[in-house]
């Protein structure tokens, strides 16, 4: 897969993992799609390591489920990050 196509690969799986999480994460868009390309950066090489399927073609099923999931991931990570920051300021 191109550098241009992962890179889109990403934004658009950022998009749909913040659809699907429910509440606020904050951090706005642009936050949330520079972490959904980290999260399908994160998701090919979780699928290539655990199920030997990384992401190689744009158009598959799989590389869209691992690029969501691990965005998923990564988008739950720093809504417990900056969650806890800010339970601390209060």
């Amino acid at each position: 897969m191109s550098f241009l196509g992962f890179l889109l690969l990403g934004l658009i799986a950022g998009a749909i993992a913040k659809l699907i999480l429910p509440g606020k994460q904050g951090g706005g868009w642009f936050v949330t799609l520079l972490l959904g390309v980290v999260g399908a950066l994160l998701g090919g090489w979780l699928g290539g390591l655990i199920l030997n399927r990384p992401l190689t073609e744009f158009w598959d099923l799989g590389t869209w489920l691992l690029a969501i999931g691990g965005s998923i991931i990564v988008l739950l990570i720093y809504g417990l990050i900056v969650g806890r920051g800010n339970k601390s300021r209060a």
